[in-house]
């Protein structure tokens, strides 16, 4: 099971939007060397909804090769389309990837028997651990506990990664589908109690700007140290807000970008920090030490 800071890998891009490979290497590098537990290539963060096809799969295959073997890659695979879904998953084993994360289908709003055969014909389909993804704040539909605890019982579906924030469901979801089940958050300000409820780790935005600390604090978290995990969490607060000042990855790519880890560039329809939230961003790096 993977376990612990799985970092949700922004996409670096040159001005023009193009991605920008030395940087991605260079992204990386720095996460090897900051003790990140995992990271996922192209998932929402990575602004997968804006890639086409053979980028999104060409950015997955880079980012195995660069990491070789140093940690675990998960691919974002996930569509609206059910066949797009099995079409990228197939790809992402081919290029090497250890899992895939599969968001909801956005803004179709199936059922949730919809959401049950939508996940189970990719399971089935494409021989590699698979994660469920709810984020319904952003794709308009929600993952309920008792639909996971059916898909849990689908051979290759390992996990899922729950960003409502509602931290009841921790319980709820352990209790339909046992100890084996990956429970990831999607939530990172909610990170802290989710992993002190008995998570599996954070499929984390806060992760790209500050991955020692967050590492840490999980860490810590996992292990049911609560004192240390507060202590850590509280530098980390300020970057739990301020990266979703306005909508994700508009922030982060900024604090990315100011640490001089690539350069500044985002695909439309998103557009570049406003001046107005960049102070809000760069005090809660001051916060988290990594100006």
């Amino acid at each position: 099971m993977i376990q612990g800071s799985i970092v949700a890998l922004v996409t670096p891009m040159t001005e023009d939007g193009a991605v920008d490979n030395v940087s991605l290497k260079k992204l990386v590098e720095f996460h090897v060397e900051q003790g990140t537990d995992a990271l996922v290539a192209v998932g929402t963060t990575g602004e997968s909804a804006t890639l086409d096809e053979d980028e999104h799969c060409r950015v997955i295959k880079t980012v195995v090769d660069y990491v070789a073997g140093r940690m675990p890659v998960i691919a974002g695979t996930g569509a609206n389309c059910t066949r797009e879904a099995i079409r990228l998953t197939q790809r992402a084993k081919q290029a090497g990837a250890d899992a895939c994360l599969l968001v909801t289908p956005y803004y179709n709003k199936p059922t949730q028997e919809g959401l049950y055969l939508h996940y189970k014909a990719i399971a089935e389909a494409v021989d590699i651990p698979q994660i469920l993804y709810n984020v319904p704040g952003r794709t308009g539909c929600d993952l309920l506990p008792e639909t996971v605890g059916r898909l849990s019982q689908v051979e290759n579906i390992v996990g899922v990664k729950e960003a409502t924030g509602k931290l009841e469901r921790v319980k709820q979801i352990r209790d339909l589908t046992g100890e084996d089940f990956a429970l990831y958050t999607g939530d990172d300000a909610t990170s802290l109690e989710f992993c002190l409820l008995g998570g599996n780790g954070s499929i984390t935005v806060t992760g790209n700007v500050a991955p020692r600390l967050l590492h840490d604090m999980l860490a810590a978290a996992m292990r049911g140290d609560r004192a240390t995990a507060e202590a850590l969490d509280a530098k980390l607060t300020g970057l739990h807000s301020s990266l979703f000042i306005q909508s994700n990855p508009i922030p982060v790519k900024w604090a990315v970008a100011e640490m001089g880890l690539m350069g500044k560039g985002i695909r439309l329809p998103l557009t570049w920090l406003t001046d107005d939230c960049i102070e809000p961003v760069r005090e809660a790096m001051r916060q988290a030490g990594v100006l």
